[in-house]
């Protein structure tokens, strides 16, 4: 239970965080309206980084089924774990969606644009081509497990050097959230622009079941049509990238 109550609160720190930010950029008369994508991948990272932090020592920190799935179809994680981690990820994105939902209430109700609103909930591609956004998703993915195994591996070390001749080499650690960080900003800098990144169900599916349910002023359509792009995408690039690391490194 400790471990279903860390993704969790890890995850609803992800989607408090991550689509706050979105929400802050997008929503009128915020103090960060038009803020960028800079800001919203960085924030982005920083969100995940925190999930991580708060929830590494009692989950693992998946905070994603995509992650979860992968780790599972490589003997990582046991199966029998996998409702409970993906339904408490489920949880947490739609608590996480709905704080970002109270804190930004009075710039929902002046809001006009629905775009703009579903934006701040779920994904929307740039370019809407279901299966090169399916691709997209696949391999923005697939690059998230696969970093994320590379700087979780136990024989990944960092060596400080001290003075001319000593060094002391000791595993990742504690680095390993903020690393993961960084990854899910290089991930949103580089292959983001196409679909948002979602890169994980949760993420999507959540907030976007929020959209449909909260009474918000002009949010029209939830778009179900592209709903399955960020779940199915993520499931099956996540299940690529730890089968491939798995298969090139053991």
């Amino acid at each position: 239970m400790n471990a279903y109550m860390g993704e969790f609160i890890g995850t609803t720190l992800v989607v408090l965080l991550g689509n706050g930010v979105v929400a802050g950029c997008s929503l009128p008369k915020s103090k960060s309206e038009n803020a960028g994508w800079i800001v919203v991948t960085a924030a982005w990272g920083f969100a995940v980084m925190t999930g991580a932090y708060v929830a590494g020592w009692v989950s693992g920190a998946h905070l994603n089924p995509a992650l979860t799935l992968g780790l599972a179809t490589i003997g990582s994680i046991g199966w029998n774990l996998v409702p409970g981690y993906i339904l408490s990820q489920m949880g947490g994105a739609m608590l996480g969606q709905f704080l970002v939902f109270l804190t930004y209430k009075l710039h929902y109700d002046i809001a006009e644009d629905k775009g703009g609103i579903l934006g701040t909930f779920s994904t929307i591609p740039a370019i809407r081509n279901y299966k090169w956004n399916f691709v997209t998703e696949m391999i923005g993915t697939a690059v998230l497990v696969f970093g994320l195994l590379g700087i979780g591996h136990g024989n990944n070390t960092i060596t400080t050097f001290v003075g001319e001749t000593g060094k002391f080499s000791g595993n990742i650690g504690i680095m390993g959230p903020l690393l993961a960080g960084f990854l899910v900003w290089a991930i949103g800098l580089s292959l983001g622009g196409p679909t948002g990144y979602a890169i994980n169900p949760a993420r999507d599916l959540g907030p976007r079941i929020m959209h449909s349910l909260l009474p918000i002023k002009n949010k029209g359509e939830s778009d179900w049509a592209y709903a399955w792009v960020p779940i199915v995408g993520p499931l099956v690039g996540g299940t690529l990238g730890a089968l491939l690391f798995k298969g090139l490194f053991g």
